[in-house]
C-alpha cells in the first residue's frame, strides 16, 4: 500500500558525507536543460546496515539548482516511549551554497523502491519553501530499521536501497536565475512599494498593438522626471531590449504615486485607469490618437422598463472593463449571467416614471459591443460593514482558456464573440498585504510564462489557470496560502493576430531610441562616477590620488560624449 504523509521538521544537517562505497544514479532528464521546472532521479545507496553518517546522492538540477537526496539513522521515540532506530529521508535543495536571501518552493515525492513486484513502494509527499537556514525537508522517520530490513518488505537487496524522488521547483529568487535566457523576456525590480503594478505593466507591455502606439507618442522635450508617456516608453524599451531586471522607479515618480501609502490607497482597477486616460490625453492629435478606446473601449447599455406601462429609460454607456462577482458564483459564465440579470423595483423602491407616477419596473444592463482586449476584474476584495474594512473572497472561481460571450451580447455580433485568455494576475494573501504575480500567454498560443516581479520562468497551463481558481487557503502545490485569481486579461480570437503583432526595433522612432540611448550613457557616467568617489574616499584621501580619479571620470565623460556626438547606437546590454 502507498503510504502518504506531510513532512516533518528537517534535520540539523552537517557537511555532506562522502559513501563510503560506490553507488549509482539514475537521472531522468535532459543534462543540458539545467533549468528546466521538473524530473525524476534515483540513487541507490549501498552497505545501508552500516550506515552511520548522513549520506548524500550525487546532484540532479531543476531550475538550475542542484537537488539531492539525503538519508541519515535517527532514534525516534515512540508513543509508549521506547527508543526506535528509523531511517530518516530528506530533499536537499542548493546545500552547497554558503550565501544568505535566496529562496525556491518546491514539491517532491520521496519514494524507497521496492524490488518485490508484489509490494508496494513507500512513498511520502512534501512541499518547502527552500531557503539558506531550511535547505533540506522530509522525513526524519520514514521507515523504521525493523521494517526496512524485514525480507518480507523487500526494500533491501544486497545490502542497498534504492530512493526516487520528483521535483517540480518555481524559479528561484535570490539566486543567478537569467530570465532572458530561459524565457526570452525579463522582469521588472520589486521597488517593496509598488504592489500591483509590476503586474500591470507586464500585461500592457504584451499588449504588442498598445506597445507599438506608447513607442509612437511624441515625447520631445517632455520633463522625463513627470512625463508619465516618456517614462513608459522607456520602460517598455528596456523590456524589449534589457537582459536583466528593469527598474520602473522613474515610472512612479512621475506618475506621484512615490510611497506605499499612494499605491494601497489606490486598486489596481483605478491605476489601470488612470494610466490608460493619461495615455489616451497624451495621444490626442498624434498619429496614434484613438489607440486605446480601440482596444479597451466596450459599449453597453443601462435600462428602465415599466412592467405596466409602456415607458422604458435607456441610457447608452461605455467601459473599459466590467466588474464580477465571485461571491457566490462557480465561474466565469454564472459571473455574467448575473451581471445582466435584471433588479426589480418595487414596493418602496418603485420607479418614478414621471407622468405614470410610481411603477413596478425592472432595472438591468445589456451588453452591446466587447471590445478586442477585455479586461476582468474579479471582486475578490469587498467591504464588510460589520468589521469595518475589506475582506478578501478566495472561494473557488473557475475561468476557461477560451470563453464565448456572444449570449451576454443584445444582438449577435458580425465577429463572435470569442475570447482567449491572455493573462491571469494573482494576489496571494488576505486584504492586509499579499504578494502579486502574473501568468502571461504572450503570444496567444497557449505556451504560459509567470512574472514574478524580477524572476520570470516558463509555467504550464494548469498553473496558469487552474491552480488560480482559489478555494483553498493551503495547497500543497502553492507556495503561498489564499493565492486566487484577481484579474483576467482575454483578448477577441479574431483579433489575436492585430493585437500581438510583432513589435521589431524599427518601429521605435529614430528620435526616441536616441533620446532613451543618450539617458542611458548619462546614467552609466553618473553610475562610474559614483563608484570613483566611492572607492577614492575609501582607499586614498590624498590629493594626488584625488585628482587621478577626477581625471578618470573627465576621461569616461569626455569618451561617451563623444560617442553620442558620433551618433553611436549604444545600448548598455
Amino acid at each position: 500500500m502507498i503510504e502518504t504523509d506531510s513532512a516533518d521538521n528537517p534535520p540539523v544537517t552537517g557537511p555532506p558525507q562522502t559513501p563510503a562505497s560506490a553507488a549509482c544514479m539514475e537521472i531522468k532528464q535532459d543534462d543540458e536543460d539545467l533549468a528546466k521546472s521538473e524530473a525524476t532521479f534515483r540513487h541507490t545507496f549501498e552497505n545501508i546496515s552500516q550506515l552511520k553518517e548522513q549520506v548524500l546522492s550525487p546532484p540532479c538540477y531543476v531550475r538550475c539548482l542542484p537537488w539531492k537526496i539525503l538519508i541519515l539513522v535517527r532514534n525516534t521515540t515512540t508513543p509508549d516511549r521506547q527508543q526506535q532506530k528509523a531511517l530518516g529521508i530528506f530533499l536537499q535543495c542548493n546545500g552547497d551554497c554558503d550565501s544568505s536571501g535566496w529562496s525556491c518552493f518546491g514539491l517532491g515525492e520521496l519514494k524507497l523502491l521496492c524490488h518485490k513486484p508484489d509490494r508496494q513502494h513507500r512513498c511520502k509527499e512534501l512541499h518547502h519553501t527552500y531557503h539558506c537556514k531550511e535547505n533540506d525537508w522530509g522525513f526524519a522517520h520514514f521507515i523504521s530499521w525493523d521494517e526496512l530490513f524485514n525480507v518480507e518488505n523487500g526494500f533491501v537487496k544486497d545490502d542497498s536501497i534504492t530512493i526516487e524522488a520528483h521535483v517540480i521547483a518555481e524559479a528561484p529568487h535570490g539566486v543567478s536565475w537569467d530570465s532572458k535566457k530561459h524565457t526570452g523576456y525579463v522582469g521588472l525590480k520589486n521597488q517593496g512599494a509598488t504592489c500591483y503594478m509590476n503586474s500591470l505593466l507586464q500585461t500592457l507591455f504584451f499588449t504588442n498593438v498598445l506597445r507599438k502606439a506608447v513607442y509612437k507618442i511624441p515625447t520631445v522635450g517632455d520633463d522625463s522626471s513627470s512625463s508619465v508617456a516618456f517614462a513608459l516608453q522607456r520602460v517598455f524599451y528596456d523590456l524589449q531590449f534589457s537582459e536583466k531586471p528593469v527598474a520602473t522607479k522613474k515610472l512612479t515618480k512621475s506618475f506621484g504615486w512615490e510611497t506605499l501609502d499612494s499605491f494601497m490607497q489606490h486598486d489596481v482597477q483605478e491605476f489601470l485607469r488612470v494610466l490608460l486616460d493619461k495615455l489616451e490625453n497624451k495621444m490626442k492629435a498624434t498619429v496614434v490618437e484613438g489607440t486605446v478606446p480601440k482596444l479597451f473601449e466596450g459599449k453597453m447599455t443601462s435600462f428602465i422598463k415599466c412592467k405596466n406601462v409602456n415607458c422604458t429609460s435607456t441610457r447608452a454607456e461605455t467601459f473599459y472593463d466590467i466588474q464580477l462577482s465571485v461571491k457566490g458564483k462557480s465561474n466565469i459564465y454564472d459571473s455574467f449571467k448575473d451581471y445582466i440579470s435584471t433588479e426589480v423595483l418595487d414596493g418602496d423602491n418603485k420607479y418614478d416614471a414621471g407622468e405614470h407616477g410610481l411603477q413596478e419596473a425592472e432595472k438591468g444592463v445589456r451588453f452591446d459591443v466587447f471590445p478586442p482586449v477585455l479586461h476582468l476584474h474579479l471582486m475578490r476584495f469587498q467591504y464588510d460593514p460589520k468589521t469595518g474594512a475589506s475582506i478578501k473572497f478566495n472561494d473557488k472561481f473557475e475561468f476557461y482558456e477560451d470563453i464565448n460571450l456572444d449570449p451576454y451580447l443584445q444582438e449577435t455580433p458580425q465577429s463572435p464573440a470569442h475570447y482567449t485568455l491572455h493573462a491571469v494576475l494573482v494576489h496571494s494573501g488576505d486584504n492586509h498585504g499579499g504578494h502579486y504575480v502574473v501568468f502571461i500567454n504572450p503570444k496567444g498560443d497557449g505556451k504560459w510564462c509567470k512574472f514574478d516581479d524580477d524572476v520570470v520562468s516558463r509555467c504550464t497551463k494548469k498553473e496558469a489557470i487552474e491552480y488560480n481558481y482559489g478555494g483553498k487557503e493551503d495547497a500543497a502545490h502553492l507556495a503561498r496560502r489564499a493565492t486566487s485569481a484577481y484579474m483576467l486579461i482575454y483578448i477577441q480570437t479574431s483579433q489575436l493576430k492585430y493585437v500581438l503583432q510583432e513589435v521589431s526595433e524599427g518601429d521605435i522612432p529614430t528620435d526616441l531610441c536616441e533620446r532613451i540611448n543618450e539617458e542611458m550613457r548619462y546614467e552609466m557616467v553618473r553610475t562610474c562616477g559614483r563608484k570613483i568617489r566611492c572607492r577614492k574616499f575609501k582607499s586614498d584621501t590624498s590629493v594626488s590620488s584625488a585628482k587621478y580619479y577626477a581625471k578618470i571620470f573627465s576621461a569616461l565623460k569626455q569618451f561617451f560624449t563623444l560617442q553620442a556626438l558620433a551618433g553611436a547606437k549604444y545600448k548598455g546590454r
